[in-house]
Formats: structure tokens, sequence, C-alpha cells
């Protein structure tokens, strides 16, 4: 009889310990489309290389070398990887904790030593009054009425039933990869970061170039008109209008000069380091922009982008923190032992026969006056899943419009960019003639001005064309998730 009530207590424990309270997590559905709005998507039919963009790790996608290594240097010293890393440790840390939960935990008492001292009037009544019935009489100062020596083990073990330390685990394991995502969110931004100041200095050196070379057009034509001054052919405030459109091409490359320092100090940031010289020697005007790419369907972005990724496993983790309160409600089940020697004088100490004890004892305990204050957090962690369902719709969602917007952005400032190399050429063409025409005689120094300022304009917008074809690429890149596969 004694082994079959054994049996059922030990049924009893595993069948505790395999109940588990709370929903499995699951998905949710957002309807999203099967494709994005607007897709431009486009490879060319003799590329063999059809992977979706983001699949794509970040040294293939940007060819230049210098833009590469710059990427190396921020990678091992921008100060917000070194966070990242630093909290994927600590989330290490947690699930190694939330593992060790499920062992008992087991101490030594190496060696004890314990005297109780009482007096007469002591509230241990039945001590008292047992030595008074036997005839003694209790001192009146403070006598001794324990004295023990101890040593021994002590193990105490809660049992994960209703499946309270299995969800523990889950959620540790989760917020671990939710580090990760986040190491991979911080990648890719700051991946993205770099290509674009990088490509922004660029686009301001060529700017440089182009003000500089309209500065010796403007200091020559400014040359004819005076030498036209001298022979009475004009007045003098043609000498100050082409004088004002010099100086106006003049103002312009200290402003770039300034807009390109303060791009280079950002680069610098991003790679952790002070402010110092970057060299950049690529050529603006040598560089293309890619012009094939795959963007797969807007359920991808759950995978690939990292930020969506983390908001889910935030939602695993709000999943987690409900079954986690549920089973709070519940009766929790421990078992608690202790084996060792205790003896009242110090040479029994180590007999085993005399000195030894062992205790075993199982409880379980069900909370009632925390009801309430237990059932409100069960509520409040509904509402917190809840919320972060709602967060994950809105990365998600947020994440398909910004694929969308770059999409858009590529697709119409290709266009754009096909309309300033055409304005460029007659821009040019127009130059030339108005020169040969005023040096002829035939045109006067307003239509040169005109021809040189509007030929101004036409390179600077080419020139901020193109370096938004590139910065729309590196954000159709970011915006599906690359940048996090070196």
């Amino acid at each position: 009889m004694k082994n079959i009530k054994n049996i059922y207590i030990l049924f009893f424990v595993f069948v505790m310990a395999g109940c588990k309270v709370g929903d499995i997590y699951h998905r949710p559905d957002f309807d999203l489309p099967d494709h994005y709005y607007d897709n431009t998507e486009t490879t060319d039919s003799s590329s063999t290389d059809l992977r979706n963009s983001v699949a794509i790790p970040w040294r293939t996608y940007f060819k230049d070398s210098t833009l590469v290594a710059l990427i190396d240097t921020a990678l091992s010293n921008n100060i917000n990887m070194q966070r990242a890393m630093q909290n994927i440790e600590k989330s290490i840390q947690d699930l190694k904790q939330s593992k060790a939960e499920f062992y008992p935990s087991l101490g030594v008492d190496a060696a004890g030593f314990e005297r109780e001292y009482q007096s007469e009037n002591h509230n241990n009544f039945g001590s008292n009054r047992s030595r008074r019935i036997h005839g003694e009489n209790p001192p009146h100062t403070f006598y001794t009425e324990r004295l023990a020596y101890t040593s021994g083990f002590s193990s105490s073990w809660e049992i994960g039933v209703w499946g309270k330390l299995r969800r523990q685990k889950a959620a540790a394991r989760a917020a671990f990869m939710q580090s990760h995502e986040f190491k991979k969110m911080i990648q890719t931004t700051l991946v993205s970061s770099i290509a674009s100041t990088y490509y922004n200095m660029l686009m301001i050196k060529a700017k440089i170039n182009v003000a500089k070379k309209n500065l010796q057009l403007s200091d020559s034509t400014l040359k004819i008109v005076k030498l036209q001054y001298n022979s009475g052919e004009v007045t003098s405030l043609a000498i100050e209008q082409t004088q004002s459109q010099k100086l106006r091409s003049q103002s312009l490359i200290p402003q770039l000069e300034r807009e390109y320092r303060i791009q280079e100090n950002r680069l610098n940031n991003l790679m952790g380091r002070a402010p110092q010289p970057i060299s950049v020697t690529s050529d603006f005007d040598q560089m293309d922009f890619p012009k094939n790419y795959r963007t797969g369907v807007p359920l991808d972005l759950v995978k690939n982008r990292p930020d969506v990724a983390a908001s889910e496993y935030a939602l695993i983790i709000s999943n987690e923190e409900v079954g986690i309160a549920e089973a709070m409600k519940y009766p929790s089940l421990s078992i608690n032992a202790s084996l060792g020697l205790d003896a009242y004088q110090l040479k029994n100490l180590f007999d085993p026969a005399g000195s030894g004890f062992a205790l075993l004892n199982a409880a379980i305990f069900q909370p009632i006056f925390q009801q309430r204050k237990l059932k409100t957090r069960h509520k409040k962690a509904i509402a917190d899943r809840a919320l972060a369902q709602l967060d994950f719709k809105d990365k998600l969602i947020t994440a398909v419009n910004e694929v969308s917007d770059a999409l858009v952005t590529v697709e119409k400032s290709g266009e754009e960019y096909s309309i300033a190399e055409k304005r460029i050429q007659v821009t040019d063409k127009q130059v030339k003639d108005a020169l040969f025409l005023f040096r002829s005689g035939l045109a006067n120094y307003l239509e040169v001005i005109t021809a040189q300022g509007d030929a101004l304009e036409s390179e600077l917008d080419l020139i901020n064309t193109k370096a938004q074809l590139f910065l729309a690429s590196i954000e159709l890149y970011r915006s599906l998730g690359g940048g996090w596969q070196g």
C-alpha cells in the first residue's frame, strides 16, 4: 500500500509538471498583398544572379573598395554596435539563468554553531513549565536552552508545473533572439548610413569641381567684358553684372566645402572616432548605380528586416508572459531535502549513527489572498500582448511602405536622371554657342551670363539626381533588410 501511495504521488507530480496553461504562439495574419505597390522590380536577362537583393552581402552590393574599408572600420568601432554586442552577452546570461531554474538548488552548511540563551520569564512557556514540573527551577539569569553543532547539505527544487518554467525559458530564448535582431538592425542602419554619407561626400566633391570650373568661365567672361568696356562697347553695368555672376559661383565653393566637412565629421562619428581627414578619391562621374534588383514579397520582410523580426520576438515574449501570469494563479509545487549531522557536543558531531538526520518534504502552495493581484497581472499581460501585436503590425506595414517608397524613388529618379542628361547636353552647347557669338560680337554679355548660369544649374541638378539614385538604391537595399549579411 505504501508503494502504491508513492506511485500515486509521483504520478500526480508528473501530471502537474506536464500541464501547461496559456496559448501557443501563432503568427498573426495581417493579410499582406502578394507584391509591393507599384512594384518596378527589374532584372537583366543576361544576369545569372536572381537572388532577392537582400540576400546579397554588403561587400558584394557595394563595389567601392574605399567604402568597404570604411564600413569594416565602423562595424568594429561604432559605439552602438559595441552596445549591441554587450546586450547580446546579457541575453545569453539571462537564457542560461532561465535554464538553471529547471534544476534543484544545492547548498552546503560546512560547519554551523547555534547557542540559544533564555531567562526565567522568557515567553517559551513550554520549556520553562517543563522545568518546573520536573522539579527544576529555571535560573533567574540567562541560561543555555539549546546548544548545537551542525553540518550538512540542503536542497530545494520547484517543479515546473503549469508550464511556468518552460515559458520563462521560451521568453528568455526569444529575448536572446531579439537581441541578435537588434544587433542586425543597428548594422543595417550603420551600413546604409556609412554608404549614404560616403556618396554625399562624393557628390559634394563633384559639385565643388563644377563650381570651380564655372568660376573659371565667369572669370574669362569678366576679362572679355572689361576689354569691351575699355573700348567703349559696353557700360560699367556689364562689368558689375558679370562680376556678380562670378561672385555667385565663387560663394558656392565655401558653402560646399562646409557641407563636405560636416559629412566628413558625421562619417568619423559613425566610425566611432574623433574628426580627422578621410581620403575619398573615387570619381563620382565614373561611378554607376545598381540597375538590377529583386524585392521578393512583403511577407519576406518578417525574416529579412531585423526591426520587424525583433518586433515579432517582442510579441512572442508577451505571449509567454501571459502564460506565466496565468500559471501564477495556480498551485506551485516544491520539494525540499536536508541531510547532515547535528550534535550538542562537538566531539559527537561526526558520529553518523548518533548525530545524523535527514529531512524530506514537499509542499503545494495555493495563493488565496493574492488572487486579485494575480488576476490583474494576467489581464495586464494580455493587454501588453495586444499592444505588442499592434506594434508588430505597425512595424511590418511601415516596412512595406518604406520598400514601396524606395521603389518609386528609384524608378522616378531614373527617369529624372535621363532627362537631366539630355538637359546637360543642351546647356553645354548653349554655353559654347553663347561664348562664340559673344566673342564675334553677335551676342551680348547677358546671354553669356544666362547661358553659364543655366549650365551651372543643370550640372548641379545632374549631380543631385545621380546622388538621389545612389541614395534610393541604398534605401531600397536597407528597407528590404540588406546590410547585416557580411
